[in-house]
């Protein structure tokens, strides 16, 4: 999987990241608040092994998490531990932690 450089790359590319194996049974919609330059919103929706992207927010969001957009990117890259960036405070994650743990299985980093 290649690394990316940006937010909006990420989303762009999102569709080759995905492993719907890993996201069958799965409907859950998380939102993605990147702040700072290259930052944005976006919504990922999953539903039964299928994935759609669009920008922007929905409400009632099953996971959102909020981070700096260069941290983000290297989170995406897997240069930045998602645990560890929780622990530092670097990523704020609200709705069900749970499923924030599965997304691992199904949008792993690129260095998984």
């Amino acid at each position: 999987m290649r690394k990316i450089t940006s937010c909006q790359e990420y989303f762009a590319t999102v569709h080759e990241r995905f492993l719907p194996e890993h996201a069958t049974g799965i409907t859950a919609t998380f939102v993605y608040e990147l702040e700072g330059d290259g930052g944005g919103t976006w919504t990922i929706k999953v539903a039964d092994g299928k994935l759609s992207v669009e920008p922007g927010t929905v409400a009632d969001p099953t996971v959102t998490y909020k981070i700096k957009a260069k941290d983000y990117v290297d989170l995406a890259n897997g240069d930045l531990n998602g645990a560890k960036a929780f622990l530092m405070r670097k990523l704020k994650v609200g709705g069900s932690i749970p499923m924030a743990q599965k997304m691992n299985k199904f949008l792993p980093p690129a260095s998984a």
